[in-house]
């Protein structure tokens, strides 16, 4: 079993930045592989990226560019620094983690998750 807790989401002007952190429970963290998902309102939930046990990363095109994964398996943390808010960014983010290798680019793809932490982009 895996436990997660973000933090780190907040009201932000369009434009600025934001840094989401997932700290874990577990002693197995390295080998799991984590995401960051989102879900607006009204809308479905949503791959926002992922890193693998083996620090490789993937990313939705909306945050290419913008946002970054990376994880400390020393801390069993995951983080999502989000540069260049846009108003579209507001959402509910969620942090996930799996030990499956494929399939991280759906929210099915995931098997535990976060209670998630609300980020709104002001214009």
């Amino acid at each position: 079993q895996v436990q997660l807790v973000e933090s780190g989401g907040g009201l932000v002007q369009a434009g600025g930045s934001l840094r989401l952190s997932c700290a874990t429970s577990g002693r197995t963290f390295s080998t799991y592989a984590m995401g960051w998902l989102r879900q607006a309102p009204g809308k479905e939930r949503e791959f926002v990226a992922s890193i693998t046990w083996t620090g490789s990363t993937d990313y939705a095109e909306s945050v290419k560019g913008r946002f970054t994964i990376s994880r400390d398996n020393a801390k069993n943390t995951v983080n999502l620094q989000m540069n260049t808010l846009k108003v579209d960014d507001t959402a509910v983010y969620y942090c996930a983690a799996t030990n499956r290798r494929y399939g991280l680019g759906v929210p099915s793809g995931y098997d535990y998750w976060g209670q998630g932490t609300q980020v709104t982009v002001s214009s």
